[in-house]
């Protein structure tokens, strides 16, 4: 009996702890500063189990069928590449800087069953940019979105640009080559905010950077004391700044996509980097 006292009182105090947060206005909601940990945690396991809840009882049809996929490839192109991205291909600027970020849906189709990606897809989620596309679309066009999803995670960079519906293909950039020499790194307090900003982990695993647990690229983890980057250009500063603001001229076909990243910007980023050892 007295155990569950005390688990009442740590819970009733937890409970005033938070509330006093969210009242007090204590709790930092700007996009600059990330959720705490434990927060994040807690947004997205409540997220992922009401989507489980309300798609329980959802049916998927048949997914496999190429047109169905086709149709969907170019839905996603009109609708939801400007904030999801795609197979080599950055999300827009405003996207990128979105608390939370908007999921890679490369890898979530791997881990969401269909019925939850509809259910998603068609209802929307409340405080993130996420809309209700059952006002914009009908279920056979979501439901072919749906199939082009389970598609999307097998295609390369140059299958999705090659593939692109007519009129859609990605605009080609020439890009030129940056001119640095030797860079000079900048601030790694700023880096690590730029990091979330330019939704880095939405492809990548980064300690000290909450986010999806979405490992589509590699972990950056001890990125600090690799010999190489993306396994092709020595990871010195001037290769690093480079990467971060143009991957496809040290490793073109790369699935890391130009994200805009300034060269400013670029610094923080890898003075940031080098931290994790």
């Amino acid at each position: 009996m007295r155990a569950w006292l005390v688990l009442a009182a740590a819970a009733l105090a937890a409970f005033a702890a938070g509330a006093a947060l969210l009242t007090l206005g204590v709790y930092d909601i700007a996009a600059t500063e990330q959720h705490t940990r434990p927060v994040y945690w807690l947004l997205e396991r409540a997220m992922r189990q009401s989507v489980r809840f309300h798609a329980r009882n959802i049916v998927a049809p048949t997914l496999t069928d190429p047109a169905r996929a086709r149709l969907g490839r170019a839905l996603y192109d009109a609708n939801c590449v400007r904030c999801h991205g795609a197979p080599g291909v950055a999300p827009d600027s405003f996207a990128l800087g979105m608390t939370p970020s908007p999921a890679n849906l490369a890898y979530a189709s791997r881990e969401w069953p269909p019925a939850e990606l509809f259910w998603a897809i068609r209802h929307g989620m409340k405080m993130t940019g996420m809309p209700a596309w059952e006002f914009r679309l009908d279920d056979d066009e979501l439901w072919a979105i749906v199939a082009y999803l389970q598609v999307m995670p097998r295609e390369s960079p140059q299958q999705y640009r090659t593939t692109a519906p007519d009129g859609l293909r990605p605009a080609s950039r020439a890009v030129a080559e940056p001119a640095w020499q030797a860079p000079t790194l900048g601030k790694a307090s700023r880096g690590v905010v730029a990091l979330r900003q330019y939704g880095c982990a939405t492809c990548h695993r980064i300690p000290g950077v909450v986010g999806a647990d979405t490992p589509v690229g590699p972990s950056l983890a001890h990125i600090g004391t690799r010999s190489f980057l993306a396994g092709v250009a020595a990871n010195d500063a001037g290769n690093l700044v480079r990467w971060l603001r143009t991957p496809q001229t040290l490793h073109p076909g790369s699935a890391m996509p130009d994200l805009g990243v300034t060269e400013n910007d670029a610094r923080d980023m890898a003075a940031y980097l080098y931290t994790l050892r």
